[in-house]
C-alpha cells in the first residue's frame, strides 16, 4: 500500500531531510513513524501527500507511482488520503458540520450525500450531537476529533497523522489512538508520526524510526519495513 524505495529528499540549501529511505507498509496495516524533532517525519508524510517531491527514489501508494501524478491529477489522488495534523486548522467561524463537509464540497458531492457522510463521520468520532456548534466552543480533544472526522469523511484508503496528539494530555491521546485503531479495523491503512514513545509502547503496532533522515529499525517496537 505504501512503498518507499531509496527515497532521498534534499532541500535547496542542501539540507538532507531524508536519506535513502526504504520501507513497505502493507494494505490495511497500522504503523507509527517516530524519531526526534527534525528527524524527517513530517517530510516523509508530505512526500506521500504530494506536498513535496523526492530528490531521488521511488514512492508508490496503492500501486501508483507518485512520480507520474502531476497537475490536476494531484487533487484526484489526494482524495485517496485522509490527513490529520497536530494543528487541526479548523475554520472557527464555521460549524462543526461545515468543517467536516469541506472536502466533500470541494470534490463536488451532492448535498444529500454530503449530509449522510458528514453525519456518519461525526458519529464515528462521537460528535454528532455537536454538528451545529462552532469549534471554538469545543475542548481541545473534541476539536482534534473534528479534524479526524474531516480527514475520514471521504472514506480514504490511507490515513496519515502528523503528531495528532501533540497538544493533548495522555488520556485524550489514548482516545485519539483508539479512534485510529477503529478505522484501521475496517481496512484503512494508517501511518502516525509521533514522538510519544510511551504511547507507542502501550499499543501493539509496528514502528519505523527516523534518525537524522535515515531509517533505522527499532527492534523493541518492531518494524513495518521490508
Amino acid at each position: 500500500m505504501i512503498r518507499f524505495q531509496s527515497v532521498t529528499k534534499r532541500y535547496p540549501d542542501n539540507a538532507e531531510a531524508l536519506s535513502s529511505v526504504s520501507f513497505r507498509l502493507g494494505e490495511g496495516a497500522m504503523a507509527f513513524l517516530t524519531g526526534h524533532s527534525g528527524a524527517g517525519k513530517s517530510t516523509l508524510l508530505k512526500l506521500i501527500a504530494l506536498i513535496e517531491r523526492p530528490t531521488q527514489g521511488e514512492i508508490e501508494i496503492d500501486g501508483l507511482n507518485l512520480a507520474g501524478i502531476r497537475g490536476r491529477h494531484i487533487a484526484h489522488f489526494r482524495r485517496r488520503l485522509g490527513i490529520v495534523f497536530q494543528n487541526h486548522g479548523l475554520l472557527m467561524d464555521r460549524t462543526v458540520f461545515d468543517n467536516v463537509a469541506l472536502p466533500l464540497v470541494i470534490a463536488g458531492f451532492r448535498h444529500q450525500d454530503i449530509a449522510k457522510r458528514v453525519h456518519a463521520a461525526l458519529d464515528m468520532v462521537g460528535l454528532l450531537r455537536h454538528e451545529k456548534k462552532l469549534p471554538v466552543t469545543l475542548s481541545a480533544g473534541e476539536q482534534q476529533r473534528v479534524g479526524i472526522a474531516r480527514a475520514v469523511v471521504n472514506k480514504p484508503t490511507v490515513l496519515l497523522a502528523d503528531e495528532p496528539t501533540g497538544n493533548l494530555d495522555p488520556e485524550l491521546s489514548r482516545e485519539v489512538m483508539h479512534l485510529f485503531e477503529q478505522f484501521n479495523q475496517v481496512g484503512v491503512t494508517i501511518l502516525v508520526a509521533t514522538h510519544d514513545i510511551d504511547l507507542i509502547r502501550s499499543l501493539d503496532h509496528p514502528a519505523l524510526r527516523l534518525d537524522h533522515g535515515k531509517l533505522s529499525l527499532d527492534t523493541e517496537l518492531g518494524s513495518a519495513a521490508e
